[in-house]
Formats: C-alpha cells, structure tokens, sequence
C-alpha cells in the first residue's frame, strides 16, 4: 500500500489547527529541567516516558522535545546523569502514540548524515510522518572529548552543518543515487531508500542565536528555537516579528518556539510551595557550577533552579499573541483516576492558553 502524500505545512502545523502548540521538553533525561534533590524528581526511565508521552497524546498536548545528553552533571544531583538517546527514544514513543510529533535532538559533528539520515527516516515512517529534527551544531566540550572530536571554531561548526544538511537532504530527495564532493563529506555512488513518509521530509528545528547561527536556521529549518524575553511580552513579540521578516528574506517560512516553565499544582499557592520546597533542596552541580550550557541560546541566561515541572516549549505564530483553536481533548485514563485530576488538568490548560 503506498504511504498518503502529506505537506510541509500539514508537518508544520502537526496536523491540527492549534495556534500555540504546547510540548514537554526534556522528559528523557533524569531529573528533566530539575536541579533538585527531592526523591520524587523526574525518573527519565521508559516506563515514566512511556507513560508521559501517551498521556500527553490523550490529553492533546503536540510535540515532545528530548535533550540529547550524553553525560551528566555529576555533583549532589548528577543532573540529568541517566538519558534515553533521543532517535531511539523517538521511534518507541511514535510507535505506542498516535497524534502527538516527537523530535529527536542530534549533534551533527557526532553522527554520520547518511547513517542520520536512514535513522531519521525509520522513526518518520514509524510514527507516519510525526517525526521532527532538532539539529544541534555545538554542545559541551567534556562531552565531544568522550567521543574523541574537536569542536571546529564556531563560524566553521556552521560550515560543516551545512555541507551535513545538504548530504542528508540529497539523501531525502527522489534521487536514485547521488555522488557529493564537499570540503568535509566526499561521498560517492549514495542510495539512500526508503524516502521520508508522506512524499515531504521532517520538520527541522534550530536554536542559533548569533548571526551565523541564527542565518544558518533561517535558511535550513522550519522551527527556530528562541528565548523569550523574561521582562516584556512585547519585546517577545517584536523578536518572532523580526525572527519571521528575517526568513521572508530568504524566501522562506518558518515558526518561533521558545520555552516557559510550569510548576503544576491546583492553586497558586500549592505552586509557590512546591517551587520553594525543590529549591530548598536544589543541591549543587559539578564545582557548584551553572548549567555549562546546551546550545548558544542558554549562554548568559539564568539557569532554572528548584523547579520540579517539565519545561513547556510554545510556539507563537506571525507575531501575534497565540491563542489555542480546535476541540479540547479529555483527560487521559491515569489523570481522571488521580483525585482532583480533571480540574488540576483543565486548570493547567487555562493558563498555557491566556
């Protein structure tokens, strides 16, 4: 049976008309975005994301985001010591949901585009066309000294990026075969099949923040990952604005998300409790370092301390404040048999959509 034809925008939009597309970002690691000690923190184990990502499937959620971490923090937290590679983690979660998008986070200078590129393609076809690409160009030096390999200068990380964008795409095209003579990949007599599902590719997301970077996301990805402004809703407003006029530029569209982090509990005041409770027993990384940082949006940004919910990554559309359309979904199974479960759920809801 030939697999449907589906669109880039039909991808984009993860196939709903949702405004705000609201994800949890971070589940597969320990610990999640928490540098905490309680002993309640987020497992990261499968069963817990197993879980998760089934209930968030039920309850409407759109994407799950994973950090890909290689090794942890150490210190009195280890802080997100134990992960779930992101590819693998991906494919298991598309084949046991059946709406929700699930990216996988991949180090370019880590992985081979070839080899990436079949990989990326068994997790689409396995999840129909739900899978999206979180592309990572740089990341923490301790870590790449584990796999033996240099980070390249920064502007010249991008060049390579490129070049490994360019292999994997021809790889994703309707070419039989395809030879590529670059300045690091020299590829001869490539076959790459099957093609991504549906006849398109997956979405790409990218977080760049400075001009080579942010020039490289504009012109390769469709998501761009941002930090909203922690001061003025405006000022957030005004960067999706010049973000989304700054891709128009090189004839493209592309989507804004950011993050924002919820401490989920019935009332404000159950909230407040429960961030100063984690906080109280936050411990210390490494040395009592900060985050050391997952990308070059983090850099100078105050690291989340004491917070025991899971990052939600939203995006915001055209520049305008995002609203949430299409029918609500009910709360899954395990949500209704917790008590107060529904409200704390709907509660949760209004808040994310303003």
């Amino acid at each position: 049976m030939l697999a449907p034809q589906i669109s880039m925008r039909e991808r984009m939009s993860m196939y709903n008309g949702n405004a705000l597309k609201i994800g949890l970002f971070g589940a597969n690691c320990s610990s999640g975005r928490a540098v905490t000690r309680v002993p309640e923190r987020w497992s990261g184990n499968w069963l817990d994301n197993l879980r998760l990502a089934r209930m968030a499937d039920d309850a409407g959620l759109d994407f799950l985001l994973p950090i890909a971490r290689w090794k942890g923090y150490g210190g009195d937290t280890d802080y997100q010591g134990a992960t779930l590679e992101t590819v693998n983690w991906a494919s298991g979660l598309l084949a046991s949901t059946r709406r929700i998008t699930v990216f996988g986070t991949v180090h370019a200078p880590l992985f081979n585009p070839i080899i990436a590129a079949k990989e990326f393609v068994t997790a689409d076809h396995i999840g129909e066309g739900r899978f999206g690409l979180n592309l990572v160009v740089g990341w923490n030096e301790d870590e790449f000294d584990m796999f033996g390999v240099q980070q390249r200068e920064h502007d010249e990380r991008y060049d390579y990026a490129q070049e490994w964008v360019e292999v994997m795409k021809m790889a994703w095209s309707d070419r039989e075969q395809f030879d590529f003579a670059g300045k690091y990949f020299n590829l001869k007599g490539v076959r790459a099949k099957p093609k991504p599902f549906g006849g398109t590719r997956p979405v790409m997301m990218n977080a760049g923040a400075s001009d080579v970077g942010r020039a490289f996301a504009l012109r390769n990805c469709e998501a761009f990952f941002t930090n909203a402004s922690r001061h003025s809703r405006t000022e957030t407003e005004n960067k999706v604005r010049a973000v989304k006029a700054e891709a128009e530029k090189f004839g493209r569209e592309i989507d804004v998300y950011t993050v924002g982090v919820v401490t989920c509990r019935p009332t404000r005041k159950d909230a407040e409790e429960r961030y100063r409770y984690c906080g109280r027993r936050a411990g210390r990384l490494v040395g009592g370092r900060p985050d050391p940082g997952e990308e070059e949006h983090h850099q100078g940004q105050p690291f989340p301390r004491g917070l025991h919910a899971q990052a939600h990554p939203i995006r915001q559309r055209h520049g305008r404040p995002a609203r949430r359309r299409g029918p609500r979904r009910g709360c899954p199974t395990t949500c209704r048999a917790e008590p107060g479960g529904p409200a704390r759920h709907r509660h949760l809801l209004r808040q994310l959509r303003g």
